[in-house]
């Protein structure tokens, strides 16, 4: 596949309450007698763009909802992706959002377009938590190669949604799958791959008619075979494990002592002294935004013993790891992420095909759900990400296999409410729950088997995939091709 602190919580804690008072462009009142200080020309606030702890966004989200009609799905079997199933149900949506989801007795609006779903599924937009679409999108050319910057082992600073081209055709195949929202990733060559991209999978020219208006960045992050080898080769470190560690914990030590300057100036900015800003330091901007609580680590991490390392590291610096990517041997260690409140994401038959993933089970999934831990699929493939339905399907029939009856109704969690959970958007999307964003899909049948497709694909309640009405079919520029002789002509 594609390559894929520690301060004292007291001071992280004032840091952050200064920070709000350094951000209003007000100073403290002079205590009463105290001359010196209301002699001192107050000092001045950053503006937003200098200033890497404000609420700052260079690539602002212009997603706009396609146009939509108030809707009532009726007579299906809805799983809700909170671990609800619903015989003969109702899922009303209207104005973007779920109005109503319910049993039969649900009424329906007079206003409302009705399809009749009897023997369909219903369930959330599929959301897939891993995904290189775009950054390696097809066809795959040397120049659209844009995943991986292998120039550094920590390249943190890079942003994925930067190299995302909207006209990746995979984005359609993907929608064609259920595929509603995707986390699109830096590769896994470095020990810190950069920022990632959370897409809404609708039509646009554009990334930022794709980016997920208030879903929270991801910083990629590689434990493993994949760092060593591509710097070994180079002659440079990380060359083994131990290098691999030891480049975390140097890049934490400085991101630490970056926060620590940007609190004192903050701290200094809010009580009037004159303060000169540390230089901005986009790596470091990435880390230190881990340390405040407002980026979320997706760590690639396949075995047991690496995930525990990456927890350790986590504790002595003071982060939180959100989710390991791919944990082939989540199964070994599914106590300690339940423990820690770490998800896993993770394939169900894709094992073996390098060391690190050489344990991997079909019933990983499964194991490790019954064992307490947050349990999502991913895809990490463009073909995958077409079927993650029945990727999870065949993890669920691993684990009946060995006893664990996982219904349905829970499983289509591992695909839909867990991913959203993990990606800091489940307050938006996610479960069919009424005021939640309606991205819905209607299965031809129970999603879990083989014979089973997306019908209709709605994203805010617009349809934007319909199986059978090529109108709802997007494609992409470069599948249209170009007319006349020549086109292909580099």
């Amino acid at each position: 596949m594609t390559f894929r602190l520690g301060a004292a919580l007291a001071a992280i804690t004032m840091g952050a309450l200064l920070a709000s008072c350094a951000t209003d462009g007000t100073s403290p009142p002079p205590k009463h007698g105290d001359s010196a200080q209301a002699d001192k020309p107050a000092a001045k606030p950053l503006p937003a763009g200098l200033d890497p702890t404000t609420d700052m966004n260079p690539f602002p989200s212009t997603y706009q909802a396609l146009p939509s009609r108030p809707t009532a799905i009726i007579h299906a079997t809805v799983l809700t992706g909170d671990g609800k199933e619903i015989a003969d149900g109702v899922v009303i949506m209207s104005g973007g959002k779920l109005v109503s989801v319910g049993g039969p007795e649900t009424a329906i609006p007079a206003d409302v377009t009705v399809i009749d779903a009897k023997g369909k599924f219903v369930t959330p937009g599929i959301i897939d938590p891993h995904s290189h679409l775009g950054v390696y999108p097809s066809p795959e050319v040397s120049s659209r190669q844009d995943g991986n910057e292998l120039t550094d082992p920590n390249t943190a600073g890079v942003w994925a949604e930067n190299s995302v081209w909207p006209g990746d055709p995979g984005f359609n195949r993907a929608r064609a799958g259920g595929i509603t929202t995707l986390e699109v990733l830096p590769g896994s060559g470095n020990l810190f791959g950069g920022r990632a991209a959370i897409l809404k999978n609708v039509p646009a020219v554009t990334m930022q008619g794709m980016k997920f208006p208030g879903a929270p960045y991801g910083l990629k992050m590689a434990c493993g075979e994949n760092p060593k080898r591509v710097y070994g080769s180079k002659g440079r470190s990380p060359s083994t494990a131990m290098g691999n560690v030891f480049g975390y914990r140097k890049a934490w030590i400085d991101a630490v002592d970056y926060k620590r300057r940007w609190d004192d100036y903050h701290a200094k900015v809010a009580h009037g002294d004159k303060a000169d800003p540390p230089k901005r330091d986009l790596t470091l901007d990435t880390l230190m935004g881990v340390l405040n609580g407002d980026i979320r680590i997706q760590n690639h991490c396949y075995r047991a013993d690496e995930m525990a390392q990456m927890i350790d590291i986590s504790h002595e610096f003071g982060f939180h790891v959100t989710m390991f990517h791919h944990a082939s041997e989540g199964y070994k260690v599914a106590e300690l992420l339940a423990k820690e409140g770490v998800c896993m994401t993770t394939w169900a038959d894709w094992s073996g095909f390098k060391m690190e993933s050489y344990d991997g089970i079909e019933a990983n999934a499964a194991i490790a759900y019954r064992k307490g831990a947050c349990v999502s699929i991913h895809s990490d493939d463009p073909i995958i990400t077409q079927h993650l339905n029945q990727e999870a399907g065949i993890a669920m029939a691993a684990g009946n296999r060995i006893g664990l009856n996982i219904t349905r109704a829970e499983a289509i969690v591992w695909i839909t409410g867990n991913s959203a959970k993990a990606l800091g958007i489940d307050g938006m999307t996610g479960s069919l729950n009424t005021g939640k964003n309606a991205d819905v899909v209607i299965w031809s049948a129970d999603p879990f088997s083989v014979y089973s497709v997306a019908e209709r694909v709605f994203i805010d309640g617009a349809l934007v995939y319909d199986r059978h009405d090529p109108r709802y079919q997007p494609k992409s520029d470069f599948e249209l091709g170009q007319p006349g002789e020549g086109a292909f002509h580099q």
